[in-house]
């Protein structure tokens, strides 16, 4: 290695960099995402690492495409599809997810705009209806002049047969379209809605997309850049679309979880990612779990994610009394004002409430804020607002921050629930593994809420996203259609989605050490629409792999016959392996006394604890990105690796005297 190399994830709230100078090892850096003292935080940290110096690779993660579709901030969209079905995507599923509302409230489309392409073909590839290309001509012309640059092509029975969706798309380019995306390339899959929304989504984002790659591109030079997509693999930039962008930061936590966890000995895990903005909740138990259609905000996409769940409760989620109630989120104050500490002028949050309560020390934090981006939280700001809202509710300021906490745990806890227990999970043998600056502050308390009874806090717990960026493969995924019995044949089928795949992956401007392929067969029973990913193989294997899976989340299992209902085949690039050993303390703990909820606590230094040490709370734990809070009853112990261990103690609700606190082999405190 001549250079640095570069991680980063861009998130809501902040951007979290790790990097590795040429002489090895590791150093990460935390920025907001948004500042008045720099316009992009990965080229500020790069420049602030680097300074000037060679870099080899960048590799990122961004929310630049979530934060479009959360906003409706894409780009004009006009939808051509097959003459009747004009409104067919508008209909969607007529799905009431709310059963007795009488007033429905359908999300607003992403496109704006409608063009009807006379053509109809069968769905075993007969023509009913040749296309007529002078009329798509003038209706996309038409909308070309209208100021339209991106179009959706979606025909009927397109995934199979492809012909008359790639001459649309041939006009549209003729036209002078800059983004033309096509249904049988961006989810070449049987269903006519998911596969519309999943191509009108791509249209929508991969302009606004392309326009950041670009920008950090331009910054970059010829320096290679690598995106993390939503299925945990990476592509380089050129490859990367609106469509497979969506998870691209919390994808990165997950294989950042997986492999710090599985180095430290476990591989059942909750993965608990709490940032600014959301948090993201994830199960593993041996293999990555993914999930073939998603809805996002209201937008439903087909297209293969990692399996997590978003909940609108992070560091900057909102706090408020609507009259009656205490509600925290789903809003947030985000990077810009921020919360009430971040010195923008924002609304109180969670944040603010774990700085009044002690759990956040102001200095013990990043100076990150004010308009230099150098000062410290503001806490007489949050003590101002709290003491505004207590005045109007009547309720203490301190009773406040802890209940807008325990609001904040039952709505992640309930996230958490969703991925695990509700899915057939028993969750009591679990370890919850911390993932953002944020997760560790509330940790024990989340753990405590689903009967978790350990906790692990890697020492990148707070930038685990951006080590996961760094630590993952490249990967192409390709699929298709099948509709057929278990038993059928369909060699002929995996061979050409595999030297698809594999020529796609290869493509990539990277240098591979190996390249694998995963081949999964989508199966479901006769008469559903709901398939399950099993690893392809025999029929019998197949058979029994998808009747333990239906038997876990469904309850049961039917005699129904099962079909194989789509393939998928997945290219992985391996590249050099990376070594993130941490330096491990050798010398004494530090600590200092602090007042966590009214009372002392110890909060240490991270760097400081050597592997053994250990503690019980209550005690705060502090390092460059994240701050972990050991609560009353629960042990913290420092592992070989320098991963942080939290357990629940045996003596935690019985007993409510004080622990000792148990400082481990040495400990020097002030």
């Amino acid at each position: 290695m001549t250079g640095w190399n570069f991680w980063i994830d861009r998130g809501g709230t902040f951007t979290d960099i790790v990097a590795q100078p040429p002489e090895g090892g590791i150093v990460t850096l935390k920025l907001l995402s948004a500042a008045p003292a720099y316009p992009d935080a990965a080229i500020e940290g790069i420049a602030r690492l680097a300074r000037g110096e060679p870099v080899d690779a960048v590799r990122m993660g961004t929310t630049v495409a979530t934060n479009a579709l959360l906003e409706r901030a894409g780009a004009p969209v006009v939808l051509a599809i097959t003459r009747g079905f004009g409104d067919a995507l508008r209909i969607g599923h007529q799905a009431r997810p709310r059963l007795f509302d009488r007033h429905i409230i359908l999300p607003e489309p992403l496109y704006d705009a409608v063009v009807e392409i006379d053509e109809r073909v069968t769905a075993d590839s007969e023509i009913l209806r040749p296309l007529d290309e002078g009329a798509a001509r003038a209706g996309l012309t038409a909308a070309f002049d209208r100021g339209f640059r991106a179009v959706a092509v979606v025909l009927m029975h397109g995934y199979r047969f492809t012909g008359h969706e790639a001459r649309v798309a041939a006009i549209a380019r003729e036209i002078g379209f800059t983004q033309v995306s096509v249904s049988h390339d961006v989810a070449a899959l049987i269903k006519l809605v998911p596969r519309g929304d999943t191509t009108v989504a791509d249209a929508y984002l991969s302009p606004v997309l392309r326009r950041y790659v670009d920008q950090i591109g331009a910054a970059l030079g010829d320096t290679p850049l690598l995106f993390m997509q939503s299925n945990g693999g990476l592509v380089a930039a050129q490859g990367f679309r609106g469509k497979d962008a969506i998870l691209s930061g919390p994808a990165g936590g997950i294989v950042g979880m997986v492999a710090t966890a599985r180095a430290a000995g476990f591989d059942r895990l909750i993965g608990f990612d709490m940032g600014g903005t959301s948090t993201d909740v994830s199960h593993y138990a041996g293999s990555f779990e993914r999930t073939a259609e998603t809805v996002v905000v209201g937008v439903r996409l087909r297209t293969p994610m990692l399996a997590i769940d978003t909940v609108a409760a992070g560091g900057g989620s909102i706090a408020r009394w609507d009259g009656t109630r205490l509600r925290v989120g789903p809003e947030s104050a985000g990077a810009v004002p921020g919360p009430a500490a971040y010195r923008g002028g924002g609304p109180l949050t969670v944040t603010d409430a774990n700085i009044l309560l002690g759990k956040i020390q102001p200095a013990h934090f990043p100076a990150l804020f004010g308009p230099g981006g150098d000062a410290p939280l503001d806490l007489a700001a949050v003590e101002v607002k709290f003491a505004a809202l207590s005045a109007e509710t009547g309720i203490a300021s301190m009773a406040l921050a802890a209940g807008i906490v325990e609001i904040a745990v039952a709505t992640m806890a309930r996230a958490i629930r969703s991925v695990s227990i509700e899915r057939g999970h028993d969750v009591a043998d679990y370890t919850l593994v911390c993932m953002g600056g944020a997760a560790g502050q509330h940790a024990c308390l989340v753990a405590a809420a689903l009967g978790i009874g350990r906790v692990l806090v890697s020492p990148f717990a707070g930038v685990l996203s951006a080590l996961g960026i760094g630590l993952a493969e490249l990967r192409v995924v390709r699929e298709a259609t099948v509709d057929r019995p278990i038993g059928s044949d369909v060699t002929a089928t995996t061979d050409a989605l595999a030297a698809a795949a594999e020529a796609a992956l290869r493509d990539q401007p990277v240098v591979f050490q190996r390249v694998d392929l995963i081949r999964t067969a989508l199966v479901k029973y006769a008469g559903t629409d709901t398939p399950l990913e099993v690893p392809l193989g025999p029929p019998e294997q197949i058979a029994a792999g998808f009747a333990a899976q239906h038997k876990a989340r469904f309850g049961f299992v039917s005699r129904a016959p099962l079909v194989l209902d789509a393939l998928r085949v997945e290219a992985i690039g391996s590249t050099a392996a990376v070594d993130i050993a941490p330096p491990v303390a050798t010398g004494c703990a530090e600590s200092v006394v602090v007042t966590m909820g009214g009372a002392p606590a110890p909060l240490f230094d991270r760097a400081t604890l050597p592997g053994g040490f250990a503690i019980t709370g209550p005690a705060i734990v502090v390092d460059a990105s994240a701050t972990t809070v050991v609560e009353p009853g629960w042990r913290a112990e420092v592992d070989g690796l320098g991963n942080l261990i939290l357990t629940r103690h045996p003596r935690e609700s019985r007993d409510p005297s004080p622990e000792p606190l148990e400082m481990g082999p040495c400990f020097r405190g002030d």
